[in-house]
């Protein structure tokens, strides 16, 4: 493994078979400032082939767009990909964190997303991006097809879903990936904008959303929904193992998606539409869906698989709407 000379004290690992994280303080900026952290991605031992960012030097510098995240992206290093950030762990963890404060923390995180992402979206889409959908889309529709090849845990996942969900709701699931990943307009979206992509910094500076190796052609509901589906997973998670309520404060789907509307005004000053509401609950449902798999996939097989069974089925039936802001949501 060859890093950076600045690759200073190891502050957090992260291993699947999937992908093998490691996050580094950097030795020239122990202050945390933009840049401060090296994030370093590497194919886990079950990865199918190495990373690459062929399309990074297509996304938006956002340096001078008040508001929004910095779409950080990467360049390769020891045999993997290294994004340099303003802090050490994700929204992920400060949601987990009961305070008030890391509530507000995470909003502010979120605003500067949707912020980003519309200025993503409204990127032309370059020559030359790899064709087809993202490749957690790929996996999970392999997932869904039931192909030759799927890992053990995702065979044994797929044939126990499938007697819960039986062939109606698989087959929503395929009609919903059709129009996210091949939409009659696509768009250049960042293809893996989850809480885990999000680092807020630790002392000052902007937010990062880290970004790259994802890139592709499809809908924008797709990101938006990738978000909206982690916050509704991470919900049911802290209901499901008797965790506190969430901390006062905003609701965080709203304002992922009043940041990401309000960033350009039309001719009356009001705040220009985002992808509608139903494509975004069915987006949100396949982030669910592919996050599941993945795990069976590429992690230890446990039960708790059992429990997101019956949590997709129920998301499916009710197209996502719990992910919303509004009367159909939940916190």
């Amino acid at each position: 493994m060859t890093l950076p000379d600045d690759a200073g004290e190891l502050v957090a690992e992260y291993v699947t078979g999937l992908q093998h994280t490691r996050v580094h303080r950097s030795a020239r900026d122990g202050s945390g400032d933009s840049g401060g952290f090296l994030w370093w991605h590497r194919p886990g031992a079950l990865h199918p082939g190495p990373l690459t960012a062929p399309a990074a030097a297509a996304v938006p510098d956002l340096s001078g767009v008040p508001g929004a995240a910095l779409l950080v992206t990467p360049v390769p290093a020891g045999g993997g990909l290294l994004h340099r950030a303003p802090g050490a762990v994700s929204v992920v963890t400060w949601l987990a964190d009961p305070r008030p404060e890391a509530r507000r923390l995470a909003a502010h995180a979120l605003a500067a997303a949707g912020c980003a992402l519309r200025a993503l979206h409204d990127t032309p889409l370059p020559p030359g991006l790899p064709a087809g959908p993202p490749a957690a889309l790929r996996r999970m529709r392999a997932w869904a097809d039931g192909r030759n090849g799927l890992l053990p845990g995702a065979a044994r996942l797929r044939e126990e879903t499938l007697a819960v969900w039986g062939t109606d709701r698989m087959d929503r699931v395929r009609t919903w990936w059709e129009a996210a990943a091949a939409p009659a307009a696509p768009s250049l979206i960042h293809g893996g904008a989850s809480l885990g992509a999000l680092v807020p910094p630790l002392h000052r500076g902007r937010t990062a959303l880290l970004t790259g190796e994802d890139l592709a052609a499809g809908s924008p509901a797709l990101d938006l929904g990738w978000l909206l589906g982690d916050l509704a997973e991470l919900a049911w998670s802290e209901r499901r193992n008797g965790g506190p309520e969430p901390a006062e404060g905003p609701d965080l789907r709203h304002v992922l998606l009043a940041a990401y509307g309000s960033r350009d005004l039309d001719a009356a000053g009001r705040g220009l539409a985002g992808p509608d509401p139903a494509g975004l609950g069915r987006a949100a449902v396949l982030r669910v869906v592919t996050h599941m798999q993945d795990f069976a996939a590429y992690c230890d097989w446990t039960e708790e698989l059992h429990d997101y069974i019956a949590f997709t089925a129920e998301l499916i039936d009710e197209e996502g709407r719990r992910a919303l802001p509004g009367p159909g949501g939940t916190p």
